[in-house]
């Protein structure tokens, strides 16, 4: 299968064998799994932080995010948070929240004697997107975390998105993501990107740009050999890196040396030749369709007889209606409205049924994709050309037909109600396209949803 979809080529990490893979739906179950990881850690843990709400409790983790992490800590272990910082945020993305080390924030850290490293990163124009964890890095029983779920409240929700209440203007109140458990050789990735991030953070010279000081967080050591097999899965790591971003540097284990300083776009790479690839179905779930590059490849696919699902936002971000408004990106929702025209494309959102005629509707958050039932990928990345090419990414894509298929079942049975595990892939997309177009005709009638895909117009998407 591997032969089949390929790995991507230009990137800094292989494709490397022997890995575990689990798939982790929706906050709620996603932190719980993580907050154990962190109070089971003997060593170390390591986070990379985009945007975060400092008054969120994470499930299970007895506090929110910094208790969480003040707590590992106490226990002697290295712990160290890698923020990104955006002095203009409420300018760009009002109502977003980030922790970007402002005097305000820092004596708040003094004041509650924070004792974990941080650091803050910069990038000018664009976002430091990950969000990983990394838990023992380099020891038994290292395990990382890499997804797309913000540590802010509307992504702490139960599988299933019952309402939750929120005012119809705040999009955010029920958002449904992902999140991958990785151990293996393919950890050491994860671990050698947190190192580069960390070594190179913009703000490390900056008085205030590490936590307590800049001399006390110090510099990593990069992992000099992989960590041991735990699995069966083959796994890649794959980032989007700005040109000129990092210096380059030791190559990650058994790594081909990789000319980091001419920056990193292999997660584009790797969803181009996976689309490209499909033979049967491509089912991909994300915040964002903004790339003209991947439409391309799913326009093909559609035309030599692929089935497309493409799950997202039924009431998508601000910027995507402003985009819907701007003469510029007229030839992207060209693009998208062709799609609409192949019978086997699927364009659905999500949204909870509140009774009376009243419908809640789920943020799609994900960044996640499956190709025939054998290939996944799960990150930060949006299908965006932002995504790939300006913001900093991380994705892991893992070729293992049992868990494509049982995170397809996973998904499809939040999304519809249904149970798809007796059903092929194209079989299982079938399903979501019919009962995605019943949903939208239920809405349009005032009743109750099955599950919670509804059809969108790709015509009509962001008007």
């Amino acid at each position: 299968m591997v032969e089949r979809i390929p790995a991507a080529q230009r990137g800094s990490y292989p494709l490397r064998n022997g890995n575990a893979v689990r798939p982790l739906v929706d906050g709620e179950p996603a932190f719980r799994r993580i907050a154990a990881a962190v109070e089971a850690a003997r060593a170390s843990v390591w986070v990379t932080v985009a945007f975060v709400e400092r008054d969120l409790a994470l499930p299970g983790a007895g506090g929110t995010f910094f208790e969480l992490l003040d707590r590992a800590a106490a226990r002697g272990l290295d712990v160290r948070a890698l923020f990104w910082r955006e002095p203009e945020l409420d300018r760009l993305l009002p109502g977003a929240s980030h922790f970007g080390g402002s005097e305000t924030e820092r004596a708040w850290l003094a004041a509650r004697d924070t004792r974990f490293l941080a650091r803050w990163d910069h990038l000018p124009r664009y976002c430091h997107h990950q969000k990983s964890w990394l838990v023992d890095a380099g020891q038994p029983g290292e395990v990382a975390f890499v997804g797309g779920i913000n540590l802010d409240h509307g992504s702490m929700v139960s599988p299933g998105h019952a309402p939750v209440g929120g005012s119809a203007s705040d999009v955010y109140a029920n958002v449904h993501d992902l999140y991958l458990e990785l151990g293996g050789p393919a950890a050491s990735d994860v671990h050698h990107n947190f190192v580069q991030r960390w070594n190179e953070a913009s703000e490390r010279e900056c008085p205030d740009g590490g936590w307590p000081d800049c001399g006390r967080a110090g510099l990593l050591r990069f992992p000099a050999v992989a960590s041991p097999p735990a699995g069966a899965t083959a796994v890649q790591v794959a980032r989007t890196v700005r040109p000129g971003r990092y210096r380059d540097a030791a190559p990650a284990p058994g790594a081909a040396s990789y000319p980091i300083e001419a920056g990193e776009q292999s997660v584009l790479e790797q969803y181009l030749a996976a689309i490209d690839a499909a033979t049967r179905s491509v089912y991909l779930e994300n915040q964002f369709l903004h790339s003209l590059e991947v439409l391309g490849r799913l326009e093909a696919a559609l035309a030599r007889g692929v089935a497309v699902g493409f799950l997202v936002p039924g009431v998508p971000m601000p910027d995507i209606q402003a985009a819907r408004r701007d003469p510029r990106a007229a030839g992207f929702f060209a693009a998208l409205e062709a799609l609409g025209r192949h019978p086997h494309f699927t364009l659905a959102g999500l949204a909870a049924s509140c009774g009376g005629g009243r419908y809640e509707d789920v943020y799609v958050h994900a960044k996640a994709a499956i190709v025939d039932d054998a290939w996944v990928t799960i990150g930060s990345t949006n299908v965006a050309d932002r995504s790939f090419h300006a913001d900093t990414e991380l994705n892991v894509s893992f070729w293992d037909v049992s868990a494509a298929r049982a995170l397809r079942r996973a998904l499809l049975e939040e999304h519809l109600g249904v149970d798809t595990a007796s059903l092929d892939d194209r079989a299982a997309l079938a399903v979501f396209r019919d009962v995605a177009r019943a949903n939208r005709d239920r809405r349009g009638r005032g009743e109750p949803f099955h599950g919670l895909a509804f059809a969108l117009d790709p015509a009509r998407y962001g008007a």
